[in-house]
């Protein structure tokens, strides 16, 4: 998971630009794709494999952010006869463009997944196919792997079906929109049951022990003519559409682990020290954590729109580190096999425009509910996969980090040797002088060197910044 989103409007500085240039060069980051790639993915565009079923009846509809438009999901919801729910969720089918061995094949397993810097994004497939021929844009027929799941009335899952099928959208929404509708009581049965599902999904998480981390993204916003960093907090929309991709991967795992073969995303339970570096977090924001409180409930009850909270929440995306992917085969799960945030086994499948091992998933369980062997070029790619993946969330994550350095750097250039008012939010055991500030505005946290005298955990300081420049200095306080 990200550390935070980063947007850049398009009155951004040009040295931050520059650098950002000079940070893809330096990663040796993959922007243009071979002429042998382009003309895959124009012949594929303009003849895919298309499936038997013809689902465009069902009135499907995406929820994403406003400039997206490579689209890999689309839903319908409905309730059952009975009672409970029905999902549809239509996943683009990126199989149907792909062929395995081939040159655009190739280049996935090169790019592994879509890197997003601020001022661009470097996408795992041609645009041709990931915004075009394959994304699931409204009023586009397009080839799907078609999710059928039935629910209860407390939102259980029942039963589970997938299969490729013809999907349509019928229309695209951002989330602002969505909330805005459903909120007004505008929104049309299949968008308000958004907020019935998800609040029961959210319920369930809840009785398991998993926890969703609402973290804001980090914006840059425009004061009297100058730039700064500001939080945006999720709204409840966000997480009731992360709700049904949830469910989803969940769904998907239990094909898997049912039929023998599979790749699960894991990720351990946090070590004591982890979650102690937390509590000390909490403490330093005057968030109240009492020892007879899980951590779960904390989170549960922060405000994203609280600074202090959104800067905890931020610490907390600490907790999924050493997240990864396990492939199994013959029935002998990997160990762990659960997804310690999610607290069940889960897998990621639903968004294969971006991320390299979702197709694999999706073929797998096609091949799951048809009662059939999974193909020989999903088999055969399985035992590498876990680490290309590895190698690809590594590259993603030094993007992220990278890129939050040098926008801080680039808005805070020209206030070197101004002094902001902090709180210290973690101070390294070794180094009690080096340790992290949380700024109250702009939305900053960076280092902080307090030279010769040990840093207050916990307690405000005033911090005075001393270096800050796009593609040379990271940002970096001292003690004023």
């Amino acid at each position: 998971m990200p550390r935070r989103h980063m947007h850049v409007t398009g009155a951004a500085e040009a040295p931050l630009r520059a650098a950002l240039r000079e940070l893809r060069t330096t990663l040796d980051v993959p922007e243009d794709f071979a002429p042998a790639v382009l003309a895959e993915a124009e012949a594929a565009a303009k003849a895919p494999r298309l499936p038997e079923h013809d689902a465009t009846d069902i009135p499907f509809f995406t929820v994403d952010p406003p400039a997206s438009v490579d689209l890999d999901q689309a839903m319908h919801l409905a309730r059952r006869e009975g009672g409970g729910y029905r999902v549809h969720y239509a996943i683009a089918d990126v199989a149907a463009f792909v062929t395995p061995g081939g040159a655009l094949d190739a280049e996935a397993h090169r790019r592994v997944q879509t890197l997003y810097f601020p001022d661009e994004k470097v996408p795992l497939h041609p645009p041709l196919l990931s915004e075009g021929a394959a994304s699931l844009l409204p009023d586009q027929t397009a080839p799907a792997l078609l999710w059928r799941i039935d629910l209860d009335a407390e939102g259980r899952a029942v039963t589970t079906e997938v299969r490729r099928a013809l999907v349509r959208s019928r229309a695209r929404l951002d989330y602002e929109g969505a909330q805005k509708q459903i909120d007004a009581g505008t929104a049309g049965e299949p968008l308000a049951l958004l907020k019935d599902v998800g609040l029961l999904r959210e319920a369930l998480e809840r009785e398991r022990g998993g926890i969703s981390l609402n973290v804001p993204d980090q914006e840059i916003v425009e004061r009297d003519g100058a730039y700064f960093l500001a939080y945006r907090a999720p709204l409840p929309a966000d997480g009731w559409n992360a709700q049904i991709s949830l469910l989803t991967g969940m769904a998907a795992a239990d094909l898997m682990t049912a039929s023998g073969v599979g790749i699960l995303r894991t990720l351990p339970t946090a070590p004591d020290g982890a979650v102690a570096r937390l509590r000390r977090s909490a403490k330093a924001l005057g968030i109240g954590w009492p020892h007879h409180v899980s951590y779960a409930d904390v989170v549960r009850s922060l405000d994203p729109h609280n600074a202090r909270h959104a800067a905890f929440l931020e610490e907390c995306t600490s907790l999924l580190r050493g997240a990864g992917y396990s492939a199994f085969s013959g029935g002998k799960l990997p160990s762990p096999a659960v997804h310690a945030a999610v607290a069940d086994e889960y897998t990621h499948c639903t968004a294969p425009l971006r991320r390299l091992v979702d197709r694999y998933a999706g073929e797998l369980c096609v091949a799951a509910v048809a009662g059939q062997a999974p193909p020989e070029w999903v088999t055969a790619a399985l035992e590498e996969l876990p680490q290309e993946m590895a190698d690809g969330s590594r590259r993603a994550n030094t993007v992220e980090r990278e890129c939050v350095d040098i926008v801080e750097a680039a808005l805070l250039k020209e206030r070197v040797g101004e002094v902001f008012d902090a709180f210290v939010v973690d101070v390294k055991e070794s180094e009690p002088a080096v340790g992290t500030i949380h700024l109250e505005d702009p939305a900053v946290v960076a280092r902080i060197d307090g030279g010769t005298t040990r840093l207050p955990l916990g307690e405000r300081v005033r911090a005075r910044l001393t270096q800050a420049d796009p593609g040379t200095a990271k940002v970096l306080f001292a003690l004023a």
